[in-house]
């Protein structure tokens, strides 16, 4: 851990880790920060961030989120906060995503999203920082990684020796673009600066182990230990086994159910869940349902007299198996089940891995008599080409109607953190 300043005119106090300090003296062109979580991503990309902003007040330093949520909720807020605590005056304007700075030499913000990187033109950038690089599919990382060094060219005007660069943050998400780039067939631009979680010291004492028993073990280096590891060998669910998750658990008389749904025009798939303290078994599958009456009717005959609770992909509420005029989501409250759909569907390596988690820590389990499909489709499912569920076979429907319900109600979600220092 170390302390360093932004820039010497107006010095601000900073309290880095020690690969925190390597990556913001980094020369590189390109450098990367791949890391852990909790291992300071945000705030070394914020600290970044503002260091390139201090260079010039004509300097436009783009930020770049993978969605504009993330942009919205998350960058926006965390660059407005270090610029109250160092006392720039500044003013985001969400119509146009920019934070415009008042303050003597000191830049402003452009904030985009990458999910169409096609909409990465018209303006240019002094530096650039890239968050979360590997969430997106590599092809689509690769575009909008072109889109943005493309656009980095801004000449700001008082900077006697410009030096255009794009920084790049994310947590290792298996073999994928960043991997090929800064690792796989580095050139000279490029440099990467990996980080574990446990290389941050200002952590909660328990924030590893809670990280370690909320994980599958595949994750563990990647998620823990900031490595590249193979995220898509194999099955999808690795941590079914068909023996260790048995269950033989049925539906006891007007108890509770918990049904997972994915909608399909003439293969509507369910999964029966039942709750057994704080392990949920899949007890009954339903399957080849033509659409979303014939599905109600079922239930209602098949489950009088049980109070029923649907996740369903949340896409049903725009999506209509019948006619135009009403959703799936819509018919099913119309017909008094309880519904739970966030939203949007989490993304689908959140639901894999909330999934493989609650497999792996015996809160998930599957009678495999009453749903042999679901079974299955547990063992089968493998990766595409691609490196996505594969989606041919027809295992991704009963996988994906289990997936919601488990992402809602056993999700892995990050334990919380203690943010690093910055004093003045």
């Amino acid at each position: 851990m170390t302390d360093g300043t932004l820039n010497a005119q107006n010095p601000i106090r900073l309290t880095l880790t020690e690969p925190q300090e390597r990556f913001l003296l980094s020369k590189a062109k390109h450098p990367a920060f791949v890391a852990g979580f909790g291992s300071g991503k945000s705030e070394i990309m914020c600290c970044s961030a503002i260091s390139d902003a201090a260079h010039s007040a004509g300097a436009l330093i783009g930020l770049y989120a993978p969605t504009y949520d993330l942009v919205r909720l998350i960058t926006a807020p965390r660059i407005c906060e270090k610029l109250d605590e160092i006392g720039v005056p500044h003013k985001w304007n969400k119509s146009e995503n920019i934070i415009y700075c008042n303050y003597p030499r000191f830049g402003d913000f452009v904030l985009r999203t990458m999910d169409n990187p096609a909409r990465i033109v018209g303006y240019e950038t002094y530096r650039a920082h890239v968050d979360e690089l590997d969430t997106l599919k590599a092809e689509n990382a690769r575009h909008a990684w072109n889109q943005i060094i493309a656009r980095n060219r801004q000449k700001p005007e008082g900077i006697r020796n410009p030096f255009n660069r794009v920084s790049a943050y994310t947590t290792p998400e298996g073999f994928k673009f960043t991997y090929d780039r800064w690792k796989r067939n580095p050139t000279e631009n490029y440099e990467i600066f990996q980080a574990a979680t446990y290389s941050n010291p200002f952590l909660p004492s328990d924030y590893v182990d809670n990280l370690r028993a909320s994980y599958p073990a595949e994750l563990i280096d990647a998620y823990i230990e900031g490595q590249f590891v193979n995220l898509t060998s194999g099955t999808v669910y690795s941590s079914y086994d068909r023996a260790a998750c048995r269950s033989s658990e049925e539906i006891k008389p007007s108890e509770p159910l918990h049904i997972g749904q994915d909608f399909n025009v003439n293969n509507m798939a369910s999964v029966i869940v039942v709750r057994r303290g704080d392990e949920w078994h899949a007890v009954a599958e339903l399957k080849g349902i033509r659409d979303t009456p014939r599905l109600i009717e079922t239930l209602k005959e098949k489950y009088a007299g049980h109070h029923i609770t649907i996740y369903p992909d949340a896409s049903g509420g725009s999506t209509k198996t019948v006619d135009a005029s009403t959703s799936d989501l819509q018919l099913l409250r119309n017909a008094k089940f309880a519904i739970r759909a966030p939203a949007a569907n989490p993304r689908v390596k959140d639901r894999i891995v909330s999934m493989n988690a609650a497999l792996e820590k015996g809160r998930l389990l599957v009678n495999d008599t009453a749903c042999p499909d679901l079974a299955e489709a547990l063992e089968q499912q493998s990766y595409d080409k691609n490196g996505e569920p594969d989606k041919s076979s027809g295992h991704d429907h009963p996988n994906d109607a289990l997936g919601y319900l488990v992402a809602q109600r056993l999700p892995v979600v990050r334990p919380g953190m203690k943010q690093i220092a910055m004093p003045l």
